[in-house]
């Protein structure tokens, strides 16, 4: 779901491999001013930036689609009488999707160039597309989630690096350097924000509920492909090219228990991500009796857009400072999901999750920032796969076992539980990063 990548530049002695990380969060990882690695800085011309604005937006339609089906779900259940737990395998193969790619190819686009990867991952997104529009059934969700999970993973682990590379071919001196980062935080969270938006309100006010939606973002994904094709390379081919590997995970013996409490602090924060882009329209319809599709819609661009708005305003706070805010935002939040679902209160439901999304924009990134600062420069590539192996496992695991739980206890019940075991963990997990590695305070 949440997803992008960057090339770790923290060191100057990190080996050339990179690693495939969700972009929302790339501001963390790059000293201030400091430009992504590529080709020499030349002036900046009209076909860099325009090439910058056709990837971002391509980026915010790419990542749209894989949140189209949020609002949906309700619609397949009543049509397709499948069970809340299908509904939640459904959402999780894509995360199994996202993992095959990023450990598999996220790191192709240094050896092939960014655009021969990227151009390749929108079009097999909406190729995903056209599997939701065609087959608009069980099997066909299957198949549309896995595809899109895989394009997903392929296109964020270009995206940061091509977004960085372009905006510094920019004269000297001009714009800002912190752009990329803020770009591509907004345009990932703000892609997943705007898809089911606007597929809640086609589903409510339009025709083909069940088809419009996908057909709409297709089109646009296929246009603003072309648009990318047109854009400037920024990597060179590797000649002769490197011999295939998959992205390597490896935790060094000092850094484990600050890496498991980092990895912890991101899974529980994309484990309140995972309950939104899944359950939530049912417990909107079941529990808190609104069927309404646009309200469905509406409450996950509400959860997805906080965390992006958060990521930007605390752009440039420090580790300890997001490990500090993440908790003392996220809990209260939870209380409030909680209390709205129990007494089937609408706005505190809503409240609650904008300020979860924005609490979990926070946890996540503070979870990944001590990741990378627990590793030394060496292995930090290989630390960060597991943790986004244990972040992704945090997107899908906990919903379906949510789903498996409603079948048995009141959705109120089960939500109270779940409420409870993420607000101990992210206590528990941030503590212990806050204490782990005395250097990286200030971070």
């Amino acid at each position: 779901m949440l997803s992008g990548s960057a090339r770790i530049s923290a060191s100057p002695h990190l080996p050339r491999s990179e690693l495939v990380m969700p972009s929302a969060v790339r501001a963390t990882l790059e000293t201030p001013g400091t430009r992504p690695p590529g080709p020499p800085a030349v002036p900046r011309s009209r076909r860099y930036a325009f090439g910058f604005w056709a990837a971002t937006l391509a980026f915010v339609v790419n990542m749209a689609i894989i949140a189209v089906p949020t609002p949906l779900y309700v619609l397949y259940q009543q049509r397709d009488h499948f069970s809340t737990i299908m509904l939640t395998v459904v959402y999780a193969v894509y995360a199994a999707g996202v993992i095959l790619s990023l450990f598999l190819g996220g790191h192709l686009s240094d050896w092939f160039g960014r655009k021969r990867v990227f151009v390749p991952a929108l079009l097999l997104n909406a190729a995903a597309g056209l599997v939701f529009l065609c087959v608009p059934s069980l099997p066909g969700l299957f198949v549309g989630r896995i595809v899109s999970g895989v394009a997903v993973g392929l296109a964020t682990g270009t995206v940061g690096a091509y977004l960085g590379e372009l905006h510094a071919a920019r004269p000297a001196g001009t714009g800002s350097p912190h752009r990329p980062q803020i770009v591509v935080a907004a345009a990932n969270l703000g892609g997943i924000a705007i898809g089911p938006l606007i597929a809640g309100l086609l589903a409510t006010f339009a025709p083909h509920p069940l088809r419009l939606p996908y057909l709409v973002f297709v089109v646009a994904l296929v246009v603003l492909t072309g648009l990318v094709a047109l854009a400037p390379e920024t990597a060179t081919p590797q000649v002769p090219r490197p011999r295939y590997r998959a992205q390597r995970i490896a935790v060094p013996r000092h850094a484990r228990r600050s890496f498991f409490a980092a990895t912890a602090t991101s899974l529980a924060a994309f484990a309140v991500y995972g309950i939104f882009n899944s359950l939530a329209p049912s417990f909107l319809a079941v529990t808190l009796h609104q069927n309404s599709h646009a309200v469905a819609g509406a409450v996950a661009f509400a959860v997805f857009a906080s965390g992006a708005a958060i990521q930007i305003a605390m752009s440039r706070a420090g580790l300890r400072t997001t490990l500090r805010a993440a908790p003392v935002i996220l809990i209260p939040g939870l209380v409030l999901l909680a209390v709205g679902m129990w007494f089937a209160l609408l706005p505190l439901f809503v409240v609650g999750g904008v300020v979860v999304g924005a609490g979990a924009a926070l946890a996540f990134r503070g979870g990944l920032s001590a990741a990378a600062a627990s590793a030394p420069p060496e292995s930090r590539a290989e630390v960060l796969s597991g943790f986004f192996l244990g972040t992704y496992i945090g997107l899908s695991v906990p919903a379906v076992i949510l789903g498996i739980a409603t079948e048995y206890v009141s959705s109120r019940a089960a939500m109270l539980v779940f409420a409870v075991i993420v607000a101990v963990a992210i206590v528990l997990s941030t503590r212990v990063l806050r204490s782990a590695r005395p250097h990286t305070e200030g971070r």
